[in-house]
C-alpha cells in the first residue's frame, strides 16, 4: 500500500558562489493521514529545506538533485507549477516560522483570510467574511469580529502567529507542515493551538509534519520522530522510544540540553564544554548587595479605545516590584499579559500613564520616552531584543553593530573610542561573548540564530548597563544554542555584575536562570517570590495552569 506521503532518498543542493551547498542528503521517509511526523535537529540541519522541497518552494538557488516525493500518488518533483499552485494552501498546507514575514504588513488579517478561502474557491464574495471569522475562532483569537480589522502591526508577536495558523488551516489541507509553529507563545497558547491542531489532524484525517526544537512539544504531538544533523537522517524511531532509548550521540547531545529536569544551567552543556569552575567562585561585590537598583511602583500603562464608546484599555494595572544589585528576575505570563509593555516602560521606550519607575534612587518614569536616549541614565539600562535578526540592522556589520552604542553612548564616565581602542573593545566584547572574530566583519544574513543572538548581547553589554532586560532572548535558538546562551548570560552576569529582568514564557528557562519570578496575568501581577518555590509550590491557580502546560519529554 502506498503511503500518504512518501519521500525516498532525496537530495538538496544549493548553488553559491563558492559552488554547490549539499543542504539534504539521501533523506527517506513515509508518512501517513491522521498521522504526525517530527523532525528535529539544529539549525542549518536541513529540516526547513526539506519541507520546503515538499511544498516546492525552495528559492531560485535551491534545486532538487535526486530522489522523489510523493503525496497521493502525485509525484511532486515533476507536477508543473500551475499543478503546484493549486495543492498549495488547499492540500498541502504551511505555518511558516517568521508569522511577521509571512503577513502582508499593510493589509488586514481578515482580508488576508479572504484571499486564501477565495483563491481556492472555499468563499464567496458574500461569505468570506463570515467565513474569515469563523476561522480566528477556531485559533481561539479573543473578539475575532475585532482582530478581523486589524493589522499585523498592531498584534503582539503570539497573536501574529495565530493569525498565520489560521490562514494554513482556512482551506482545511490534507497535509500540514508546521516550521516552529509555536516559536512565538506562551506556553497555554502553545497548548491550546497543538491540541486544536491535533484535534483537527485526527478528525479531519490529516497527516502533520511538525518541524521544532522543542523536544518537549515532539514528544508531546509527535507518533514518529526523525532527527536531522548536517543534511541527514541520524537517527528515526517511534516518539516515546527515541527519548527513552536514544541512539546516536546527537540526539544524546539535543536531550541533554533540553531544559527539564536538570537544576543546573551547566548540566545542559556536553561534558567537553562544561567549565571547570573553581570551589569557592568569589561572588561579584555587586551582586551581595540586594538593595533595589530597580523599584516599579504602581506602574499603570493605558490605552484609548477605537470603538464608539471610547474609554480605555489597561495593558499593565497598577504593578509594584523590584530588582536588586546583581540579581535575575524572571517575568512570565501569557501573551498580552503586560510583559512585554511593562519592559518597554522600564527602558523608557514608552511612557507610563502613571505611577513611578525609579533606578538607582532617581524617577526616570519622569524623563519622557523620546528624551531618554538623550539622558545619562540611556547607557545604564539595555535590551536583548527577542528577535536577534529584526533587531540587527542588515546594513550594519556585525563588527559595527557592537560598536554602534559605544559611538552613540560611550563607556561609562563618557569617554568616546575610536579608532584602535573601539576594535579593541569591540575584539574585547565578541570574546566575552564566545563570538569568533572571523565573524566580526560578516552581515546578519550570514550569520546563524546562535551568532546573531551573541552579537546582540555583545551589544548591549558594550557600554557596561547596570541593568539588562532580555526579552526572550533564547526563544527561536536550537536547545543546544540555547544552553550555550544561556551559560553565557550566567557567565556575564558573574563577571560583570549585572541585573537582569529575563522577560519568558518558557519557566524552565526562568527556573534555571533567574532567583525570583514575577507572574502577570491581565496587566496585575498574580503571584511573585522566590523563584524555584514558586515554580516548585505555586500558590495562584494561573501560575498553576502556566505549569501544567508545558509539554515535558519522557526523559
Amino acid at each position: 500500500m502506498t503511503a500518504f506521503v512518501d519521500v525516498r532518498n532525496l537530495s538538496v543542493d544549493f548553488k553559491t558562489r563558492n559552488g554547490l551547498v549539499h543542504a539534504v542528503r539521501d533523506v527517506s521517509f513515509t508518512l501517513d493521514k491522521g498521522r504526525t511526523l517530527g523532525i528535529v535537529g539544529e539549525s542549518g540541519s536541513g529540516k526547513s529545506v526539506t519541507s520546503y522541497s515538499l511544498m516546492r518552494i525552495l528559492d531560485a538557488a535551491g534545486v532538487i538533485a535526486g530522489g522523489a516525493i510523493t503525496f497521493e500518488g502525485m509525484d511532486i518533483g515533476s507536477a508543473s507549477e500551475r499543478a503546484m499552485r493549486d495543492i498549495r494552501g488547499r492540500e498541502i498546507s504551511m505555518i511558516f516560522q517568521n508569522p511577521r514575514a509571512a503577513l502582508n504588513p499593510i493589509r488586514k488579517v481578515g482580508h488576508q483570510i479572504e484571499d486564501v478561502l477565495r483563491q481556492h474557491v472555499q468563499a464567496d464574495a458574500h461569505n468570506a467574511r463570515e467565513k474569515a471569522i469563523e476561522v480566528l475562532k477556531q485559533v481561539r483569537i479573543n473578539n475575532p469580529e475585532e482582530r478581523y480589522h486589524s493589522y499585523p502591526f498592531e498584534l503582539s508577536g503570539g497573536m501574529c502567529q495565530r493569525i498565520v495558523i489560521a490562514l494554513a488551516l482556512a482551506c482545511k489541507p490534507q497535509l500540514l507542515i508546521a516550521d516552529e509553529p509555536t516559536t512565538g507563545l506562551d506556553v497555554t497558547t502553545q497548548k491550546a493551538v497543538m491540541d486544536l491542531v491535533a484535534e483537527l489532524t485526527r478528525a479531519r484525517g490529516m497527516a502533520m509534519i511538525l518541524i521544532t526544537h522543542d523536544l518537549g512539544l515532539a514528544a508531546t504531538y509527535c507518533d514518529h520522530l526523525i532527527v536531522m544533523k548536517s543534511g541527514e537522517v541520524v537517527e528515526s524511531a517511534p516518539a516515546l522510544e527515541l527519548f527513552r532509548n536514544p541512539q546516536h550521540a546527537y540526539t544524546k547531545k539535543l536531550l541533554r540540553a533540553t531544559p527539564h529536569g536538570t537544576d543546573s544551567v551547566r548540566d545542559l552543556l556536553p561534558e567537553d564544554m562544561r567549565p571547570a569552575e573553581p570551589a569557592a567562585a568569589p561572588e561579584p561585590a555587586a551582586a551581595k548587595d540586594r538593595t533595589p537598583l530597580l523599584e516599579v511602583r504602581n506602574l499603570v500603562k493605558e490605552y484609548p479605545l477605537k470603538s464608539a464608546r471610547g474609554g480605555v484599555f489597561r495593558a499593565v494595572g497598577g504593578i509594584s516590584f523590584s530588582v536588586g544589585r546583581g540579581e535575575s528576575v524572571g517575568l512570565v505570563g501569557e501573551s498580552g499579559c503586560g510583559k512585554s509593555t511593562t519592559s518597554s516602560m522600564v527602558m523608557r521606550l514608552l511612557d507610563p500613564t502613571s505611577g513611578t519607575i525609579r533606578f538607582d534612587g532617581t524617577d526616570i518614569g519622569e524623563i519622557p520616552a523620546g528624551a531618554f536616549a538623550r539622558s545619562p541614565y540611556r547607557g545604564r539600562l539595555q535590551m536583548v531584543f527577542q528577535d536577534a535578526t529584526d533587531s540587527l540592522n542588515p546594513r550594519f556589520s556585525a563588527r559595527r553593530s557592537i560598536a554602534d552604542p559605544l559611538l552613540q553612548l560611550g563607556l561609562k564616565g563618557g569617554e568616546r573610542l575610536s579608532g584602535a581602542a573601539l576594535n579593541a573593545r569591540v575584539e574585547e566584547l565578541a570574546t566575552l561573548c564566545g563570538l569568533p572574530h572571523h565573524l566580526l566583519d560578516r552581515f546578519p544574513h550570514q550569520l546563524s540564530g546562535g551568532q546573531k543572538a551573541r552579537v546582540g548581547i555583545a551589544r548591549a553589554i558594550a557600554v557596561s548597563p547596570d541593568l539588562l532586560v532580555l526579552d526572550e532572548p533564547t526563544a527561536a535558538l536550537d536547545v543546544s544554542v540555547q544552553a550555550v546562551v544561556l551559560n553565557l548570560l550566567v557567565d556575564l552576569k558573574e563577571k560583570l555584575g549585572m541585573s537582569y529582568l529575563f522577560v519568558s514564557h518558557d519557566l524552565a528557562v526562568v527556573k534555571l536562570l533567574c532567583e525570583r519570578v514575577i507572574v502577570m496575568k491581565g496587566g496585575e501581577i498574580v503571584e511573585q517570590g522566590n523563584c524555584a518555590k514558586i515554580l516548585e509550590a505555586p500558590e495562584h491557580d494561573y501560575t498553576k495552569a502556566l505549569l501544567a502546560a508545558i509539554p515535558h519529554p519522557p526523559i
